[in-house]
């Protein structure tokens, strides 16, 4: 669960608050992050997807945020990027005539559906500009 597609979202996600009126482009935001710019760009694609964002190309292009930072969710930002449940996958071939291994994934399978909405639940009670906040 070395996963840090999160971290990256709300990395962007907080430099385009701090810059509402600009257009950050992909090589900007690499370098504060401190990775490639492909990876950004990436990203980028996703949240625009997600309609987060807003992009532009050319020489005067970028990316802002499509809405204010007010109305944008924590877990939306979560949602957008998320590709495995919070407690990682279920166990691929558990043995079937192990009376544990037999119904363990669907024990797991609720467990990391619990999991989840409880992380959903706490995310979505933090704007992106109350966690922005914490930056000045």
């Amino acid at each position: 669960m070395n996963n840090t597609r999160f971290a990256t979202a709300i990395h962007i996600m907080t430099l385009l608050t701090e810059s509402p009126q600009g257009w950050l482009t992909s090589e900007w935001i690499a370098g504060s992050i401190n990775i490639n710019p492909v990876i950004v760009r990436k990203e980028l694609g996703v949240l625009r997807e997600a309609g987060l964002i807003t992009s532009r190309q050319g020489k005067e292009g970028g990316s802002q945020l499509a809405k204010s930072a007010d109305s944008i969710r924590i877990s939306e930002i979560y949602l957008a990027v998320k590709n495995t449940e919070v407690l990682g996958k279920k166990n691929n071939n558990p043995n079937p005539v192990c009376p544990v291994g037999k119904e363990i994934n669907n024990h797991l399978k609720n467990l990391f559906s619990e999991t989840d909405q409880l992380v959903l639940d706490f995310l979505g009670n933090k704007s992106l500009k109350q966690f922005s906040e914490q930056f000045k």
